[in-house]
């Protein structure tokens, strides 16, 4: 399953991103090739925001981020309808079985690989050595099929709601968010998170709604959310973070992978270091100085000279 990317407004150009994110995935899960697997990302993120839909590899060499392989692969798709290495990878069993063992929550590329190594084709092949695998690994494997429905905004909010009561009903200093619904902030006191957390979760197992847990510890939970029994598992994690923490780890969770890789070179190339902690200055001995101030995700965008962008048009 290739990954859409959201814009502002409608990508003209879904079509040959689904095409080339679905190279992407190939050459990462598959190839193990990190190089082409963010060049094809690269390409696909330039050419959904673009707008106006692209009519020949010619147009598309104009874009940045693409170059005369990617162009020619779009000309060839745009007057056939297809791309022969494509159609010749999902024809390939090993490569096909990759691509699904990746999709099983806790295994990676490099699992997967290992495992088709070992003659793993299937869900049903991975089922019969399920005793071989991780906590995690059997948890995706149990709701693989519900973890690949896509969460709808509404049900996002129940939980965020749901989490936001229980919580207040064990520490009102601490608030709630998600990476696409940004709140505000106040400050709250950080000395008993691993307490806090492991009793908001056994509030939610009490009430029926974390089902199954993948890990606990003392600022973050990985787990299975069910608001009732008739609806979908769903994937849950859950992260306790100090408050001169939270804009740069809610920009680090928004994400995407590409917007993040990017935005992080861009603050080396003015002196600062960004991760999901802090934004720090470089000092001129080479080391990481003290962390700058932040009081918005915008503080972030300033200090390194970068243009705001709202989480919309992050290649989400």
């Amino acid at each position: 399953m290739s990954k859409k990317i959201f814009t502002l407004y409608k990508n003209m150009n879904q079509e040959l991103c689904d095409m080339l994110n679905e190279l992407a995935l190939h050459e990462k899960n598959v190839m193990n090739n990190s190089f082409k697997y963010n060049a094809y990302r690269r390409a696909a993120f330039a050419l959904a925001n673009y707008p106006k839909k692209i009519s020949s590899g010619r147009e598309a060499l104009k874009l940045p981020g693409i170059g005369k392989s990617i162009a020619s692969k779009i000309d060839i798709y745009l007057k056939t309808g297809k791309l022969p290495k494509l159609e010749k990878i999902k024809k390939n069993e090993k490569f096909a079985a990759i691509q699904l063992l990746t999709k099983v929550s806790g295994i990676g590329p490099s699992k997967a690989r290992e495992l088709v190594a070992q003659g793993i084709r299937s869900l049903k092949d991975l089922n019969k050595i399920k005793h071989k695998l991780t906590k995690h690994q059997r948890i995706g494997l149990k709701y693989f099929h519900d973890f690949l429905l896509k969460i709808p905004r509404s049900e996002i909010s129940i939980i965020e709601k749901t989490l936001k009561e229980e919580i207040k009903e064990v520490d009102n200093r601490y608030i709630v968010t998600h990476p696409n619904y940004t709140l505000n902030v106040r400050k709250s006191a950080s000395s008993h998170h691993g307490s806090m957390l492991k009793t908001v979760v056994e509030k939610l197992r009490d009430d029926d709604l974390v089902t199954d847990t993948i890990a606990l510890g003392n600022t973050k939970f990985m787990g299975v959310y069910k608001l009732d029994e008739g609806s979908p598992a769903r994937r849950l994690d859950i992260r306790m973070t100090p408050h001169d923490q939270y804009f740069c780890s809610i920009l680090y969770f928004t994400g995407s992978d590409l917007f993040n890789r990017n935005m992080r070179a861009h603050a080396l190339q003015q002196g600062y270091t960004l991760n999901e902690y802090s934004l720090r200055p470089i000092t001129k001995t080479g080391v990481p100085g003290d962390p700058v101030p932040i009081t918005s995700e915008r503080d972030i965008f300033a200090y390194i000279n970068y243009p705001y962008k709202p989480p919309s048009e992050r290649d989400n």
